[in-house]
């Protein structure tokens, strides 16, 4: 019997993925444990291991497909002895994988079936329409039923026509996006109240609506852009950006830091490192930077404030009995958070060099899931771009992120004296639900206090 080759879930929370490359093709004799795809998730590339032993009849989904769903069918493998063309021609097997995946196309319109209610306005911009798919009546049809293009629709809802007085040109009566424009331009009548009151209220539109992708389009020159399809990460991060503000309460708190006496010791302990040897010769066994010391000092200072170590659930709230500091890196693309665990009881020397593992390997997708889930704080720094302040958004589970900006010389008073000093200001943004006011602002003076005397960090 054939052997369904399924999308893995390589992470708790992955729903779907992109399957980026095969590395094997139909004919290939495959053993278990053969690395035989790439996948790729919102966060990193992955290499996936076959299980069972048997012969590749038949590639189900073709590399470079997105949005295929987990535990939806991607190959077919004959096993020992089993005839491969019979396989491969498993009609059970192609439409499982049809009907489990379905993966998204970027810039196609999906098409309507008679036995679904009106789609939704998918994510990717529209293109030109699209022939339609079974003979259906026309646009007023069985039952009251009005068959019209996804992006008819959208045009029309937006616009407040009625499509049951549209005509449609599209096959078998469909309407399609110039009929509705034809319709606007021709001053139809707005959509029936009957019809409206007739809506779920389960499906009423907030009270603020984005901007479709049609509408967004419409405002530039025709041939003046062009449109590149969103991948799995920046899908991600803008939902989870969305989720994050529309769902956390955020606080603000901001100070600022007089950083020359870390200077000072980061320079000194960088001169003092010692020399280890390596492939390309000897070279100081660790170089610390300012963001090392800026991970060692905020995971001290929640380890001294515990009741900001923590996590929000509705239920309870979860009270970390260690300190793991996700670090914001950018990459092509986007952006990831690995985390440094136990970073408390972490040398900065070991800070140090298991950022930089991290960071490159991060650049290259080649994280895993447990190296970037998870954290109870985060600090994300973007003093290298000499930016001076700025607020960062929480990414859940944490409660607390920690915005870095550029150190500087400023003008500042000492004992009534105005004097030059190097300074850095910090803002923390907390989850208000978990780390209220003055909890956030006891958790940023210890900070303040480690950054200001870097000494205390290595006692």
């Amino acid at each position: 019997m054939p052997i369904q080759i399924t999308m893995p879930a390589l992470s708790p929370t992955m729903e779907e993925g992109t399957l980026s490359r095969w590395l094997v093709k139909e004919g290939d004799k495959i053993s278990s444990g053969d690395v035989i795809a790439e996948i790729e998730t919102d966060k990193a590339t992955m290499e996936v291991e076959a299980v069972d032993e048997g012969t590749l009849a038949r590639i189900v989904v073709p590399e470079g497909t997105q949005g295929v769903k987990v535990n939806s069918v991607i190959a077919i493998l004959a096993a020992e002895g089993e005839d491969v063309a019979a396989a491969a021609g498993s009609a059970d097997a192609a439409t499982a994988a049809k009907a489990e995946s379905a993966p998204k196309r970027a810039m196609e319109e999906p098409q309507p079936k008679a036995a679904e209610a009106a789609p939704a306005a998918p994510a990717a911009v529209q293109p030109a329409e699209q022939p339609s798919a079974p003979a259906q009546s026309g646009a007023s049809s069985t039952g009251g039923r009005v068959f019209a293009s996804p992006l008819a629709r959208r045009i029309a809802s937006e616009a407040g026509i009625d499509l049951s007085a549209v005509k449609g040109s599209g096959p078998h009566g469909r309407i399609v996006k110039a009929d509705v424009e034809a319709a606007l331009a021709g001053g139809v009548a707005a959509t029936a109240p009957a019809a409206q009151a007739a809506a779920p209220a389960a499906a009423a539109a907030p009270a603020v609506q984005p901007m479709s992708d049609d509408a967004v389009l419409r405002l530039f020159e025709e041939g003046s852009y062009e449109l590149v399809p969103h991948d799995s990460m920046r899908r991600t991060i803008a939902r989870r950006l969305v989720e994050a503000k529309a769902t956390i309460p955020h606080f603000y708190l901001t100070v600022d830091c007089q950083i020359d006496a870390l200077l000072a010791l980061r320079k000194q302990m960088n001169d003092s490192a010692p020399m280890v040897k390596t492939e390309k010769g000897e070279v100081p066994a660790f170089k610390l930077s300012v963001n090392d010391f800026v991970i060692k000092a905020y995971a001290l200072a929640l380890k001294a404030v515990p009741d900001a170590n923590v996590s929000w659930t509705e239920s309870a709230m979860v009270k970390h009995k260690h300190v793991d500091v996700g670090v914001a890196v950018s990459i092509p693309g986007g952006l990831i958070t690995p985390i440094v665990r136990r970073a408390e009881e972490k040398t900065l020397s070991a800070i140090s060099n298991e950022m930089k593992d991290l960071a490159a390997r991060a650049r290259n997708r080649k994280l895993k899931p447990e190296e970037y889930q998870g954290g109870s704080g985060a600090v994300s720094n973007l003093g290298m771009f000499g930016i001076r302040e700025f607020a960062a958004v929480i990414n859940p589970p944490h409660a607390t992120i920690l915005a870095v900006g550029a150190g500087e010389e400023r003008a500042v008073v000492k004992n009534g004296q105005i004097v030059a000093a190097n300074v850095m200001t910090v803002t923390l943004s907390t989850d208000h639900r978990a780390v209220d006011g003055a909890l956030g602002a006891e958790l940023l003076a210890a900070f303040k206090r480690y950054i200001e005397q870097p000494l205390t960090m290595l006692i």
